[in-house]
């Protein structure tokens, strides 16, 4: 399957002592769709182009066939052999392979730890990483990690129809959580519906809302305030709006990564007047999640967000006022969550591993984008 058109076609070395016929494929620049018997193969470069178009584009999987199948026959592409459920099943497979490659990871059997498949920001203070770890005081101000926090309730996903036949490729290995720790920490912890007493906040009054056909209403993770770059394992699905049991397992998660509990981490949220008042308490008192020991955590309320509150949260929680914070708006989740709405859509009725690599993968992208032009 070539980007001007589809093919198909026979062809491998039957002689003794060859490689398997899925291998030769490969080493010729060819997808197999099946490694036993591949009747389908998908050029590298026809790979490599849809990838293109999926994150520049937010072209789907259907609309990028329909493609394929125009170019093959303008005037019948009905006639083309429907090869669509071959290019998702490929795809798939396609993502994490360059996703592995990119990190360096060439040994099949070893597993990558939680987020190891996809990059950080360059910039944002790191021990062992950016900065020595032995020989500065990680507690100054210049050191702190400014994490934004945020949901979308654009990136709905359906039910699923059978959910016991999803395979999951890369489970917990990208932006968001492993789904198995996350299901059991959901099962295990009971959430306080609260009602703001500042002002009406969606994220406050959305999670008390049933979407009877939604089996998630949206996602929500974290990114660093100054950069905006996506922090890695540290995005989660919402079952029934924004909850704070959902956003203090990303909390816990993006305050993990890459950082020493001697930084300080000013975090900013839109509802952080109502969202942090027990925040330590309701942790601590968590069997599944915990902060690390000495970790200081300042609230802070976007700058646009928060002249939305009442009055008294202005001094308490813009940015202008937090020590270390510096000149930043807080906001910069915003102009994320906006890339990954072109593709949300495109996602919706995906199964829940397809949707969940799909959004990694857009991610992956916008951190790389962010560091090639830092």
């Amino acid at each position: 399957m070539y980007i001007l058109g589809l093919y198909l076609w026979r062809w491998h070395c039957s002689c003794d002592g060859s490689p398997d016929s899925h291998l030769q494929l490969m080493k010729a620049g060819l997808f197999p769709a099946t490694t036993k018997e591949p009747r389908t193969i998908f050029t590298f470069q026809v790979l490599d182009d849809f990838i293109r178009d999926n994150v520049k584009c937010g072209t789907s999987g259907m609309n990028y066939y329909s493609k394929l199948q125009r170019n093959t026959s303008n005037a019948f592409p009905h006639l083309v052999p429907d090869r669509y459920r071959e290019l998702l099943r490929v795809s798939r497979m396609w993502w994490l392979l360059k996703l592995m490659k990119w990190q360096g990871v060439d040994d099949v059997r070893v597993s990558p730890s939680s987020g190891d498949l996809v990059i950080f920001c360059p910039a944002c203070p790191q021990p062992d990483v950016n900065i020595p770890n032995n020989d500065v005081d990680l507690s100054h101000w210049k050191y702190s990690r400014l994490i934004v926090m945020d949901g979308n309730f654009k990136a709905e996903h359906m039910r699923p129809r059978n959910s016991t036949d999803e395979l999951w490729l890369m489970d917990g290995r990208g932006f968001m959580v492993a789904s198995g720790n996350y299901r059991d920490y959901l099962a295990g912890t009971a959430n306080r519906p609260e009602c703001s007493d500042c002002s009406n906040h969606r994220a406050v009054n959305q999670a008390n809302v049933t979407r009877n056909q939604l089996a998630l209403t949206g996602i929500g993770g974290c990114a660093c305030a100054r950069h905006g770059c996506f922090i890695p394992h540290a995005m989660v699905d919402f079952q029934k709006g924004e909850q704070q049991i959902n956003m203090d397992y990303v909390l816990i998660h993006a305050v993990r990564h890459a950082s020493s509990p001697k930084q300080k981490v000013v975090t900013f949220y839109d509802i952080n007047c109502q969202y942090s008042w027990n925040l330590v308490c309701q942790i601590q008192s968590n069997d599944f999640i915990s902060l690390p020991d000495g970790l200081q955590i300042l609230p802070g309320i976007g700058i646009w967000h928060v002249h939305g509150h009442k009055s008294e949260c202005f001094p308490r929680y813009a940015p202008n006022f937090i020590p270390g914070a510096g000149r930043v708006d807080g906001e910069i989740m915003e102009t994320l969550w906006s890339l990954l709405n072109i593709i949300s859509p495109s996602a919706r009725g995906m199964a829940t591993p397809h949707q969940q690599e799909l959004l990694d993968f857009q991610m992956s992208d916008s951190n790389f984008l962010k560091m090639v032009r830092m």
